[in-house]
């Protein structure tokens, strides 16, 4: 391999390649020369879960081709690639993170009758944000969550549409919870977790029924927030203002501070606010951000993050 014989900093390599595909390289590389890896992908269905399993197999970041397979017009995200392996030659020293494949709930018995919210009264939320690293994250912990938990879990992930339903449904495989992308209108349920779409920021409402106050999903694309949409801080906010009972903030691995404005709001509602620890991000730049608010509760390393969340719980 020239990798061994070069030595880079950064590898960008496309799913789709003759002979040897990109997922069989990556494999090869985490194994025998460890490296940050950025995925290039085609948004097709077959391309997302192809980079979902990239990231899973330890690529650091990914970013979709504009126009399909075949991306004549690269070019268009000349910027985005130049920033991704900017950020991608600061996470080598974390190798140790992403050289680890992300598939706990494989060694389980898979879970086929997955009933969602076997508890209908929402008393608890848990609330995560994350963004470069996290779906590597979110395989090591939503997993580890029990079947059992009696609390709803909304969770944004910066990622563009038609990823976020992959992974969910390639989490909800591997996971005792149910997880799915979240849907306009649907009720917030113990035991479910939602992830925000792609492009869409992810809010809730309080309603006010015969059996008691329930919450309920609203999807909008208002305008992005820090440039993002999802955004953790929209989301953050909205739950503040509209839920009546415990909440845990989670904030894992991503570049920037989105989380960080949505914290003062969450606390005076008390809730509890769990930052990951520098030691497992990929970037530590969203929980760093957290952290300098002086707001978190604890700072915990992903191993022991579930732990951490069900102490709350």
């Amino acid at each position: 391999m020239k990798i061994n014989e070069l030595d880079p900093d950064v590898v960008t390599m496309d799913v789709e390649m003759p002979h040897m595909d990109g997922l069989s390289a990556l494999e090869k590389i985490m194994r025998e020369h460890p490296l940050p890896v950025i995925m290039l992908s085609s948004l097709t269905k077959n391309g997302a879960d192809q980079t979902l399993r990239a990231l899973q197999l330890g690529a650091v970041d990914f970013i979709p081709k504009p126009s399909g397979s075949i991306s004549l017009d690269i070019d268009k995200v000349r910027d985005e690639i130049v920033g991704k392996i900017r950020i991608a030659a600061g996470a080598r020293k974390k190798l140790q993170n992403l050289n680890i494949v992300s598939e706990p709930g494989l060694t389980r018995p898979k879970i086929t009758n997955k009933i969602s919210g076997t508890v209908q009264e929402l008393n608890q939320l848990i609330l995560i944000g994350t963004s470069t690293g996290g779906p590597k994250a979110l395989y090591q912990l939503i997993p580890r969550l029990p079947a059992d938990i009696k609390a709803g879990i909304l969770v944004v992930q910066h990622m563009p549409p038609g990823f976020t339903r992959s992974l969910a449904e390639r989490l909800d495989v591997l996971s005792q919870v149910h997880v799915k992308e979240a849907e306009q209108g649907e009720k917030v349920l113990p035991g479910t977790v939602y992830i925000a779409p792609g492009d869409y920021h992810l809010k809730v409402r309080s309603k006010n029924g015969m059996g008691g106050l329930s919450l309920w999903v609203e999807l909008d694309q208002s305008p992005p927030r820090g440039g993002l949409r999802p955004a953790v801080d929209v989301m953050l906010e909205s739950v503040a203002r509209e839920f009546w009972s415990n909440m845990v903030c989670v904030i894992m691995t991503g570049m920037g501070h989105d989380g960080a404005a949505g914290l003062p709001l969450l606390k005076q509602r008390g809730a509890k606010i769990i930052a990951e620890d520098q030691s497992t991000c990929i970037v530590y730049g969203m929980p760093k951000a957290a952290v300098e608010t002086g707001l978190v509760d604890k700072v915990v390393p992903l191993t022991i993050m579930h732990h951490e969340i069900l102490k709350y719980v």
